[in-house]
């Protein structure tokens, strides 16, 4: 709202410092500053009435050093994280941006499956909560949402560069001649990392069946989306099982998308670093900024020992935003690496339930490969503090963020 105020006020009334709302780097600072400070003052007074209205978890015995001590303490922390994003986007970003209001729709989307999930756990004393039916119904819908605005949606474009003389569109002059010419258009293609010509295009998985099957590459597209949101949204749900693993992780990941955003979204840098341009991406730098404001203030009273838990309303609004964005800069298939503690851990349960199944089938009794999953469980059964299995998580998943920043140019 502040951005469209002093837009309307350096239009028609030429106000001094009016101009500072047009560029998303002064905006982006405001935003984590303004998110940080909402999430860490008024993030303790959401503490304290969650506790008043003993909002606490929930702790399942599993034979953990420290578990029953969090006995009590209160979840559905995720609100601070949503509040403290939302409230900072509000105010200082561009609303009439796609990206923008797809952050938000997802933001208010997830936020609202995980807190419904919490509510009957907490309120109705049901340990399994919101049904596995629903959640992937929900993260499936929201994908189906995210999929077909990306394609469809007019603002939603990239830039190719193309040799036509009658391009429509910005022209190239080199030593005087027209040399190359941009076009924005529609398109499915994305970033492949560590290939020297890393774009692939969606619909060459179709197009083998024939030239007019090029039509139909959203429906692949969209198919895309909806498992990558339901992947990473769960990933991240997994991951949140110690204090500050979630919180911590997330902050880095974001961060590191922060930078693609600000990247793809800005034409010089994309011409220079030879990555595709994305017209209206830069915007989503604002969101980022806030997010991660909020993402760092929750993690002051997150950290060990937690003040409060993150709950699924945190958890899978983290995972759900993460995913959309890596989708909106087209990196969504550098998430096995950026994302490699989600994958881990999600990688962890999958195999543990798959092999006890299998071994149970075949020898009348269920087998485990790790101690316990997901694997930061299996760390603490071997014996670590959960504070040096988070710090230990942490140091990977930035030497994961820096191995996905290299892929800009290590091709």
């Amino acid at each position: 709202m502040l951005y469209h105020l002093f837009q309307y006020l350096q239009q028609f009334y030429d106000i001094p410092g009016a101009r500072l709302f047009q560029y998303i780097s002064f905006r982006a600072a405001l935003a984590i500053i303004l998110s940080l400070l909402i999430s860490t003052i008024f993030g303790k007074k959401v503490i304290n009435y969650l506790r008043k209205k003993q909002v606490g978890e929930t702790v399942r015995e599993l034979g953990l050093q420290g578990q029953s001590e969090k006995a009590g303490t209160p979840t559905m922390g995720g609100i601070i994280i949503i509040l403290s994003t939302l409230i900072p986007i509000l105010l200082l970003a561009n609303l009439s941006n796609i990206y923008i209001i797809l952050l938000i729709v997802t933001t208010i989307w997830m936020g609202v499956i995980g807190f419904v999930d919490d509510y009957i756990k907490v309120f109705k004393k049901d340990k399994e909560g919101l049904k596995g039916k629903f959640k992937v119904i929900g993260q499936v819908g929201l994908g189906l949402i995210v999929g077909l605005t990306l394609y469809f949606h007019p603002q939603v474009t990239m830039r190719e560069t193309v040799k036509k003389a009658n391009a429509p569109m910005e022209v190239v002059v080199k030593n005087g001649e027209i040399k190359e010419q941009a076009v924005e258009e529609k398109s499915t293609k994305t970033t492949i990392p560590f290939f020297k010509n890393n774009e692939f295009d969606y619909s060459r998985l179709i197009t083998w069946m024939g030239d007019g099957m090029k039509d139909y590459a959203w429906i692949i597209f969209v198919a895309f989306v909806i498992f990558i949101v339901t992947a990473i949204s769960n990933g991240a749900n997994l991951t949140d099982g110690i204090d500050g693993l979630a919180a911590g992780s997330s902050a880095i990941i974001v961060i590191t998308l922060g930078l693609f955003a600000w990247v793809s979204g800005n034409v010089i840098f994309s011409q220079y670093l030879n990555i595709m341009y994305i017209p209206n991406a830069g915007e989503i730098t604002i969101f980022i900024s806030g997010f991660v404001g909020a993402l760092i203030g929750f993690l002051w009273y997150n950290t060990y020992p937690a003040q409060v838990f993150m709950g699924d309303t945190g958890s899978l609004t983290i995972g759900g935003i993460i995913a959309v964005i890596a989708i909106a800069v087209r990196k969504e298939l550098l998430l096995p690496v950026l994302c490699g503690v989600y994958v881990s851990e999600m990688v962890s349960v999958i195999i543990q339930v798959s092999f006890f199944k299998y071994t149970r089938k075949k020898y009348g009794e269920g087998r485990r490969v790790f101690l316990m999953s997901p694997l930061h469980h299996h760390y603490q059964k071997k014996g670590y503090h959960e504070s040096k299995i988070v710090t230990r998580f942490w140091v990977i998943g930035i030497l994961l963020a820096i191995v996905s920043i290299v892929t800009l140019k290590l091709r």
